[in-house]
């Protein structure tokens, strides 16, 4: 396959328009959300956020800061690898687009408990307890593989960190809801993979 058309910055321009779809599925499903009746302080909301933030920044725009060694490239500048980052994007969106449909208007952006909250069970949340921060990994994961430079890199283990703090948070939620079922579905379920047992 030649893949001569494709240059780093096309690449780049995809994966950003795969991203903005991801915000207005997001955006769309956010105005059918149930009520919340528990949701996180905002000093822990600030906890995986800001780190969120931080990691999407360093990913995306953190050229602003002038600091060389941000720059150093950890992966060839090839077409090749452009391609595999930008499919690497594509099913991180898609694989987050499908997720965020599983929970329907249980879905919240904070830790949130909602109003008759259901223990969403289906689609990819048989496998996963937390599959909408598989796809974005993902997807980030492939956005790092195109832009080459350690930032990219850094901004994902950033955002790695923050999902992690707010998946344990989300899980003592669920835990002290659905007790003995939520355990089970822990067993039987990995955090963001599989669990091949």
């Amino acid at each position: 396959m030649h893949l001569d058309w494709l240059t780093a910055d096309t690449a780049s321009d995809w994966a950003g328009r795969l991203w903005q779809l991801l915000l207005i599925v997001w955006v769309v499903m956010w105005l059918g959300m149930k009520k919340a009746k528990k949701r996180e302080g905002w000093a822990e909301r600030a906890q995986h956020g800001l780190m969120v933030a931080l990691g999407f920044w360093l990913l995306f725009d953190g050229g602003s800061i002038n600091w060389s060694w941000l720059d150093y490239r950890l992966v060839p500048n090839t077409s090749p690898l452009w391609a595999s980052g930008l499919l690497l994007t594509a099913i991180g969106v898609a694989i987050s687009i499908w997720a965020r449909l599983s929970l329907g208007s249980n879905w919240s952006g904070m830790v949130t408990l909602k109003q008759n909250h259901v223990l969403i069970r289906n689609g990819l949340y048989r496998w996963i307890r937390h599959p909408i921060y598989t796809g974005i990994l993902l997807g980030m994961v492939g956005s790092a593989m195109i832009r080459g430079h350690l930032r990219g890199w850094l901004g994902l283990a950033i955002v790695l960190a923050g999902f992690y703090f707010k998946a344990r948070r989300e899980e003592r939620f669920l835990r002290e809801e659905f007790g003995p079922g939520f355990d089970e579905h822990s067993r039987r379920t990995g955090m963001f993979l599989p669990k091949f047992t």
